[in-house]
């Protein structure tokens, strides 16, 4: 027998409701219970005195498994002649941290997670840590909810598609630098422009510089996090001028 929660009740955020997620992700729960639970962070159940097996941490350990599987098939089937070790590689750009965190900010999940008032307070909304772990869990409700399927159309959905940006964004201090340095023989840097913000949550800007050209800024929570964006941008900037990245 299925456990039906009253969907609004489950909101953390005003309009951040179970069913606004679902009609988000295209895929409507049969026991929302297991949404709920994805959504749920250690910290509220701590606060709550909760079971703390109704976090999502044991979500994320299954969801982890399935997205392996589902990318794992994708990058082998796309890359016929690829070898394994560049496989493994590419997976694993794919689907770390901060690369389901990219995922995770355009569903906003953050706004729809349960955390308790010490992470909230701490900006844990925004943390990559948290988000792309709720992504993972996600999958693994959505997994356990409907099966392989429904699973696997959201991996292509939200993590797989429009793919070569993406990509341009997990590797994507490394791919500037590559092209920077090894195609048009310059040199550049990373400049912290600014830093604000309590120091339980700071906000850094950052800026790649070549020469005397501004490529793009980036912010972000840490300065790894933003010079990461900035590349993004760099990278983009670099495309838009008729350089040619590899497809994936």
């Amino acid at each position: 027998m299925w456990v039906v929660y009253n969907r609004k009740e489950n909101a953390m955020l005003e309009g951040y409701t179970l069913d606004a997620l679902e009609e988000r992700i295209g895929y409507r729960f049969q026991n929302a219970s297991l949404l709920k639970q994805a959504l749920t962070h250690s910290s509220f159940t701590n606060e709550q005195k909760i079971n703390k097996a109704k976090n999502y941490e044991r979500l994320e350990f299954l969801g982890d498994a399935v997205l392996e599987l589902v990318s794992s098939e994708f990058l082998f089937k796309e890359n016929p002649d690829m070898p394994e070790g560049e496989l493994t590689k590419m997976r694993a750009s794919m689907v770390c941290e901060p690369s389901l965190a990219f995922c995770a900010r355009d569903l906003e999940l953050g706004q729809f997670m349960r955390l308790g008032k010490g992470e909230e307070n701490t900006g844990g909304r925004k943390r990559d840590s948290i988000t792309s772990d709720a992504m993972e869990a996600v999958i693994g409700a959505i997994y356990l909810d409907g099966g392989m399927e429904p699973a696997k159309e959201f991996i292509y959905r939200f993590i797989l598609s429009d793919l070569e940006d993406k990509v341009l964004f997990y590797d994507s201090k490394s791919n500037l630098q590559e092209l920077i340095q090894g195609t048009l023989k310059k040199d550049f840097h990373y400049e912290l422009l600014e830093e604000s913000g309590p120091e339980h949550d700071k906000t850094f800007v950052v800026e790649v510089v070549m020469g005397r050209e501004s490529l793009g800024r980036g912010l972000g929570r840490t300065k790894k996090a933003a010079e990461q964006q900035a590349a993004y941008q760099a990278l983009l900037l670099l495309r838009d001028k008729g350089y040619v990245f590899k497809k994936y």
